[in-house]
């Protein structure tokens, strides 16, 4: 057994994976590629920036509980079939050199141990929040996966180049970073706001702020990220204004327009009951006012008792905090 394939038993034997049962079920297939595509000899790593251009600050909105923290890499379009399509054009590439070639590609799609594959590559070093880090891109970036049956020469890995920096793992807001290279997905900001499904626990939401879709704090105040490149890709670049957005405007979507709005975009999935489910976190955390009150008020009759849940601990929270008032 692996070191990366031990790790990961160990890992799911903690039950660091929360209801992310997609993590188990694939068995050893996730760290052994033969055993997914069969007759696999190599993994080719890639990865692309998707830093866009222009954006606001995020602590500067981090920082200002009325507006919504919405994580940089999910600003812009899907990753998913961007990314894929230019590994297939990188594929359609080989294939003009080499002539045909079994291959599958991967984009986040597939039991696939992404930042081992891309450490052992040469990409980067497993930083202690578990990501992969540059010492030329910081983390800022997507990977993604070419399996092959090409005997294609192999490339060095590098060290660490973390040190005793421990950054990352004080600032996460609900600890979840237990210990270096260690998370536990059940207290990860961006587990709570996209995989989980249901309610999200009592104690936890205090402390996930204005964060409504996903959590940067751990690169964001990495010292590499000073070297994150920003990306080429007009995909990835700010839509709807969602880099400095309200709790509140984004709270009166209807769904509708959380439909329209968010097509082709990887919010979309959580689907509009999460979505306002995490908004209404945030508004609950914000500073108190009238004006969120009447917004949270609104939705007490929602049809979904999820919603609704999250609505009333929102007001208890808004009535419980003294109110300010704007000039």
């Amino acid at each position: 057994m692996s070191k990366a394939e031990s790790g990961l038993f160990k890992w799911l034997g903690k039950a660091y994976h929360g209801e992310m049962d997609y993590m188990a079920k694939h068995g050893t297939k996730r760290t052994r590629p033969a055993e997914l595509v069969q007759g696999t000899q190599r993994v080719i790593s890639v990865r692309m920036n998707h830093m866009p251009p222009q954006v606001k600050k995020s602590w500067d909105v981090i920082n200002k509980g009325e507006q919504a923290f919405i994580s940089r890499y999910a600003l812009g379009r899907d990753y998913h079939k961007v990314l894929r399509s230019r590994m297939q054009k990188l594929a359609d590439k080989i294939t003009t050199e080499v002539g045909q070639f079994n291959y599958r590609v991967f984009s986040d799609s597939a039991p696939v141990m992404e930042v081992e594959w891309a450490q052992k590559s040469g990409l980067g070093w497993r930083g202690k929040h578990t990501l992969l880090l540059s010492r030329q891109a910081g983390s800022m970036f997507f990977l993604g996966e070419i399996y092959t049956d090409l005997p294609l020469p192999i490339d060095d890995p590098i060290g660490s180049y973390c040190g005793s920096c421990t950054k990352c793992i004080d600032v996460c807001p609900t600890q979840a970073i237990v210990a270096p290279y260690q998370v536990d997905a059940r207290r990860c900001i961006s587990y709570l706001t996209i995989e989980l499904k249901g309610s999200i626990p009592e104690s936890l939401r205090p402390l996930i702020g204005n964060r409504i879709y996903g959590c940067d704090d751990c690169q964001l105040i990495c010292p590499w990220n000073k070297f994150a490149n920003i990306t080429s890709e007009k995909d990835f670049h700010v839509r709807h204004g969602l880099d400095n957005v309200t709790l509140i405007e984004l709270f009166n979507w209807r769904k509708d327009e959380f439909e329209t709005k968010l097509a082709g975009s990887p919010i979309r999935r959580i689907g509009y009951e999460q979505w306002l489910r995490n908004i209404a976190v945030g508004l609950g955390n914000a500073s108190s006012s009238k004006q969120i009150k009447q917004t949270l008020r609104a939705k007490l009759d929602i049809d979904s008792a999820l919603v609704r849940e999250h609505v009333q601990w929102a007001l208890a929270q808004q009535e419980g905090n003294k109110e300010t008032t704007k000039k």
